[in-house]
Parts: structure tokens; C-alpha cells; sequence
């Protein structure tokens, strides 16, 4: 079955054509990953299955249903995405961010309830920010920042979440902590989840499912184990490398080729 569904998609940004006739099914209740060189529309692609980008022709279908024809608040309720780069209105605490994730569950009858409160904590929880409740989130460091916005994408308690980059400006510590959040959400609650991730090595660690991405099409799609290889790295990195096992999960490892010190 599949979670997310494009159907001869075309997308632009202006009078550029960033892909044309594009067909791409996402698995449902697996973790994909998008990868590709930088400006290959990695993130171009992320934006229009959540409908912040309109198709110049073809249709993205979520859970059996053509998202152009669903509310805003449906599509919400379906589907979560953390955009790169987001900005918090001045002054605003990390709790009220948070919240922010229970807005597609409000309306004029139905209020701020006990439910909403529940999966605030939970999420606030999952990645480790309740210390920072009260903090504004302009006052938090990058990776303390990106924890918060995951929150708030969690909070929102979707089937499927979108995330571009969601690594970025963590170490190495918290990288390897989001990404294990991600995989247990999937493995425990079935989560559809469909990243970009620059890492070649944890791109192939966590996902099921592989989208190489270049020239504004699909280069190749499938499980990592069956698609990267040192050819897949050339073509689609300009990059030489080595393939081989993570002596960890046996799951593809890229050694770039380079410069660098050699031991005797």
C-alpha cells in the first residue's frame, strides 16, 4: 500500500521546471528518505506532498484521496511536515510552539482539551525539551531550536510526517537521538515518515525505502541495500567512493574517495 501517491506530477518555481511527469509512490508505514546533490529538489519535491507547493499538472494522492480536494485542516490531520529553515514569531515560548501542533484539532466547538495537553507533553517529552518550556524559542541554540520544532510536528499526532533535514545544526549525539525517535515512531506506531537527509550512511541505516534524486527526476528508488552502490554515488554525487557493509546493521556504508592522512 502506499502512504503518498504522485501521479505524473509536474513542478516549477516560476518559469523553471524543477521535475516533469513525475511518478513516485511513498510505502506506507515505512521511513523514506530523499537523497540527491544540493538544489537537485530534494526539498522542492517534500513540499509539494504536503500541498505547499501546487503542481503545474498531475495530482498527489494522500491515503487514497486527492489532496487538492481536501481542507486545509484534513490535510493537517493526515499529514505533518518541518519545513527547513523555520522562523517562530518573536518572543513566542517553546511550549506555545508545541501547542501550535494541536491547531488542526480546534474549532469553535471543539477546544483546547485534555487530549490536546496529553500530546503536547508526550511530545515535549520524546525529544527531551521539557526543561525548556518556558524558554523563547529565538533564546535556544540551533540544535535545542530544531528539537522544539519537532515537538511541534509531533504534537500534531499525523500518520504521516514530512521532515527536510531534520538534523540540521544538531552534533552528532542528537542527529543519532532524532533519527532513533523517528525509527521508534515508525516501529511502534506504524508512523509513515519521509525525510531529507544530506547523510548518505544514515540515510541507508534508517530508511526502507530510498528516493535518489537528480536533474529534476528519479534516478533510482528502492531499499538501500539494493540500489546504492558505488555507481549510484558517481551518477548521482559526482563523487567516487567505496560501498561497503556498516560493521553495525550491514546496512550500505560510503567511504568517499579524497584526500586524507594514511596511516602505515
Amino acid at each position: 500500500m502506499s502512504a503518498i501517491q504522485a501521479n505524473n506530477l509536474t513542478l516549477s518555481y516560476g518559469k523553471k521546471p524543477v521535475f516533469s511527469h513525475l511518478d513516485m509512490t511513498i510505502p506506507e508505514g515505512q521511513i523514506t528518505v530523499f537523497i540527491g546533490s544540493n538544489g537537485c529538489g530534494k526539498s522542492t519535491l517534500l513540499r509539494s506532498l504536503a500541498r505547499l507547493l501546487k503542481p503545474q499538472e498531475g495530482s498527489i494522492v494522500l491515503d487514497g484521496a486527492d489532496i487538492a480536494k481536501l481542507s486545509t485542516k484534513e490535510v493537517a490531520r493526515r499529514l505533518a511536515i518541518l519545513p527547513q529553515g523555520p522562523i517562530a514569531p518573536e518572543g513566542l515560548t517553546v511550549q506555545q510552539l508545541v501547542k501550535q501542533g494541536r491547531y488542526p484539532y480546534q474549532s469553535f466547538l471543539q477546544q483546547w482539551s485534555l487530549e490536546d495537553e496529553r500530546m503536547v507533553k508526550k511530545a515535549m517529552e520524546a525529544t527531551h525539551i521539557e526543561e525548556l518550556a518556558d524558554r523563547s524559542v529565538d533564546s535556544l541554540s540551533g540544535g535545542q531550536r530544531q528539537r522544539a520544532w519537532i515537538a511541534m510536528t509531533l504534537a500534531q499526532n499525523t500518520s504521516t510526517i514530512l521532515l527536510d533535514e531534520p538534523t540540521t545544526y544538531l552534533d552528532m549525539t542528537h542527529q543519532i537521538e532524532i533519527l532513533d525517535l523517528l525509527f521508534d515512531l515508525n516501529e511502534q506506531e506504524n508512523r509513515t515518515v519521509v525525510m531529507v537527509l544530506h547523510d548518505i550512511n544514515l540515510a541507508c541505516r534508517y530508511a526502507h525505502h530510498i528516493v535518489a534524486v537528480k536533474d529534476g527526476r528519479i534516478y533510482a528508488q528502492g531499499a538501500p541495500e539494493t540500489i546504492v552502490n558505488e555507481g549510484l554515488i558517481r551518477d548521482v554525487f559526482d563523487m567516487e567512493c567505496q560501498v561497503t557493509a556498516d560493521p553495525l546493521f550491514g546496512t550500505p556504508l560510503c567511504i568517499p574517495h579524497g584526500k586524507g592522512r594514511k596511516l602505515t
